[in-house]
């Protein structure tokens, strides 16, 4: 394999990885002699440097890593602090609702209410940090428990979870139907 596809499959797992990889480890990916490898990353971080661009490679204890330049620390701070705008779609906010009013809840939980995976909705709440893993289910394999947090409150302008609106008894017969027609729906289809 020539040096130039040697060099982009390389650059290709550094930024893949995201951590420090050894060059050992890429060379036999590679199927390349490690010294091939380890004179192809010398000679990317020599260009990345002398071109100045905005990543660098850098040589950790023998390893590799693809990290950004110094140079733009300043604009990675002033972006950092920009405040992210969660989105919640409707999958979201229904995943959220069932934390909210089934707290402490399982992911196998959540997933027989809607009757669909949540892994996505789960990890995405998390991340938002709206939810977070509150203990472990005593129970075979120790499923996580998840509730809600401080930034849920605020982010519902609530004070704390009483304050959660009630359902009355005919909205959730009305929302039991509504789910048992959506069931039906589905299997039909």
């Amino acid at each position: 394999m020539e040096d130039k596809n040697l060099e982009s499959i390389i650059e290709g797992i550094l930024f893949a990885m995201g951590d420090s990889v050894e060059p050992a480890r890429i060379a036999t990916a590679l199927e390349t002699p490690e010294e091939d490898v380890i004179r192809i990353l010398d000679e990317l971080a020599a260009r990345f440097e002398e071109d100045g661009r905005g990543v660098r490679l850098t040589k950790l204890d023998g390893s590799y890593q693809m990290c950004t330049s110094p140079d733009i620390y300043e604009y990675l701070i002033r972006i950092a602090k920009q405040p992210r705008k969660a989105v919640l779609t409707d999958t979201l906010l229904e995943t959220l609702s069932i934390v909210a009013y089934k707290q402490p809840v399982t992911k196998a939980e959540i997933e027989k209410i809607r009757g669909v995976s949540s892994d996505h909705a789960v990890n995405k709440l998390v991340e938002y940090q709206l939810i977070e893993e509150v203990g472990r289910m005593d129970a075979p394999g120790r499923p996580m428990l998840f509730g809600t947090t401080e930034q849920f409150l605020r982010s519902f302008g609530v004070t704390s979870l009483e304050e959660l609106p009630t359902l009355s008894p005919v909205m959730l017969e009305e929302m039991k139907l509504a789910a048992e027609e959506e069931a039906k729906l589905t299997l039909d289809v």
